[in-house]
């Protein structure tokens, strides 16, 4: 990817991320891995956008609901592959994130690696 095309890139990310202040936390983590992705993808400016905007709206739906602990769940994205890591309470919970993330529009496949807790004695 050229040079042009990255900073390209990373200035729409950073001009679309202050449209998003109120999701500082995401945003943050959001920038350092979209900023590594850019730097490192042999994919097109189109892929990395729409993937970008996949994973955001993903995140976005697991953190409003009120079943699921959003914050705790990571989210990737590649080519419409959506990707589910970290550590949920129980077995319902996982089972509703996956649900989520299947059924926002542009997902293809999502692929769970979320964990259930063990239960607290």
């Amino acid at each position: 990817m050229s040079n042009h095309v990255r900073q390209f890139v990373v200035l729409l990310f950073a001009v679309t991320s202050v449209g998003l202040s109120g999701c500082t936390a995401l945003l943050i983590g959001g920038a350092a891995a979209g900023g590594y992705m850019v730097a490192n993808d042999d994919g097109s400016v189109g892929e990395f956008v729409d993937d970008t905007a996949l994973t955001t709206s993903v995140k976005t739906r697991l953190i409003s609901d009120k079943y699921v602990h959003g914050l705790r769940i990571n989210v990737d994205s590649d080519r419409g592959i959506v990707t589910l890591r970290g550590e949920v309470n129980s077995f319902i919970e996982r089972d509703r994130a996956i649900q989520i993330a299947e059924s926002t529009k542009g997902v293809v496949r999502v692929d769970n690696e979320l964990e259930v807790a063990a239960p607290k004695t």
